[in-house]
């Protein structure tokens, strides 16, 4: 620990309030990146069910395994936004965060009276965050989206699947999941510039351009050559040999990235004299001679059980991996050495397992997440901790049912 650090750090962000009007996944997922960095995420849900994803099962005990999934480290708290005086509280709890994220579609907020223009006026700090489909321009922006409607149309689902068959959409909802990466950049360079400008500003973020922006050299590749790349299975359409090669009792993947890693492979496999041949000594050669280069591979990896080309590989310092499941990718070693998953409190469950934050910040341990919130659990809480609400007050909103 560095020294004069404190036993517990709440991390980067502590101090920093974010109102959270998301739902589902793209939202959720920016604003759990920002509660794991430390910051107070006041999350406000509709009366009834709340989130959506509270109802999506399977279900324990009233719990659904997917609100569980993406709102670890937050606070909820009820609000009817379909009256006004419900409406009135979120303007005054905008009043004071620092950040405000949604993920609505476009003119919803507006039509609410929340939008960014009404609370940058109460606030000229507030950075404003609205996640959505295809963003605030262009003739798609008031379409609905979900993942795979941001995969199809951005070119990345293309290109994922097996060669020769109908392509297949990533098992990450990577469609979702981007808005949770891109929101949270935007929102702490806005940060930045508001400790230099003293403003906030509105940040525009599109599922559709996240994954357009992730496509890389594969769009370059598309530049390149003029035609469109094709779905390669877990090869990659350019390095050879790289993807998924049979064994004994299932299948390894191998990569090999740089050139430097085919004559490893070669002697690893014990045939030294094709990582000398001529014909195969360059990333070019190989890609041209694919089928041939990788049936090589699999002949000689089908002889070894999964195990023994674990061991083989890492002898010869070759990349590579086994093929886990969830729960062995969970309770590996380095998944364990990392506590990458840890058990906290649940209001209603008890003790349950999440998976905690990914990113470390060494010498500031920081405390155990704590569990995501039963809706509107925290409701009291904000009302008279935030907003300073008396109790008489605070159960007059109950009594009118305007918070739950």
């Amino acid at each position: 620990m560095e020294e004069g650090a404190s036993a517990v750090w709440e991390g980067p962000l502590a101090g920093i309030r974010v109102l959270d009007f998301t739902r589902v996944l793209a939202g959720p997922a920016a604003t759990l990146a920002l509660a794991d960095l430390g910051a107070e995420i006041i999350k406000i849900e509709p009366p009834g069910s709340g989130d959506e994803t509270r109802t999506f099962p399977p279900m324990r005990d009233g719990e659904s395994h997917y609100f569980l999934g993406n709102n670890r480290g937050k606070k909820s708290i009820v609000i009817d936004l379909k009256t006004e005086e419900g409406v009135q509280l979120a303007r005054s709890l905008a009043a004071k965060c620092d950040i405000l994220v949604e993920n609505y579609r476009p003119g919803v907020m507006d039509r609410l009276g929340l939008g960014y223009e009404t609370l940058s006026q109460l606030n000229p700090r507030l950075i404003y965050c609205a996640i959505s489909g295809f963003g605030m321009t262009g003739p798609l922006r008031d379409r609905p989206s979900f993942d795979i409607v941001a995969q199809a149309l951005s070119g990345v689902l293309s290109v994922n699947g097996e060669p020769g068959r109908l392509p297949i959409k990533l098992g990450l909802p990577m469609g979702d999941l981007v808005g949770g990466i891109n929101g949270p950049i935007g929102i702490l360079a806005a940060l930045h510039e508001r400790h230099l400008t003293g403003r906030g500003r509105l940040i525009d973020v599109s599922l559709m351009d996240g994954l357009i922006g992730l496509l890389g050299y594969i769009a370059q590749l598309a530049f390149f050559t003029g035609e469109d790349p094709s779905p390669q299975g877990s090869q990659h359409p350019n390095l050879v040999p790289y993807g998924a090669f049979p064994a004994k009792d299932g299948a390894i993947i191998i990569a090999c990235l740089t050139n430097g890693f085919w004559s490893r492979i070669c002697d690893a496999l014990g045939f030294p004299e094709a990582g000398a041949d001529p014909a195969y000594d360059t990333l070019q050669k190989r890609r041209d001679c694919r089928d041939r280069v990788n049936e090589m591979i699999a002949e000689k990896t089908r002889q070894f059980s999964v195990d023994e080309l674990v061991e083989i590989f890492t002898l010869h310092q070759v990349p590579h991996a086994p093929i886990l499941g969830i729960h062995e990718a969970l309770e590996q070693p380095q998944s364990v050495a990392r506590e990458m998953v840890v058990e906290t409190e649940h209001k209603t469950l008890g003790p349950i397992r999440i998976v905690n934050r990914s990113i470390k910040f060494p010498g500031n341990p920081q405390p155990v997440p704590t569990a995501p919130p039963v809706l509107g659990e925290h409701t009291e809480e904000i009302l008279g901790g935030v907003l300073n609400l008396s109790p008489e007050e605070i159960a007059r909103l109950l009594d009118t049912r305007v918070v739950a």
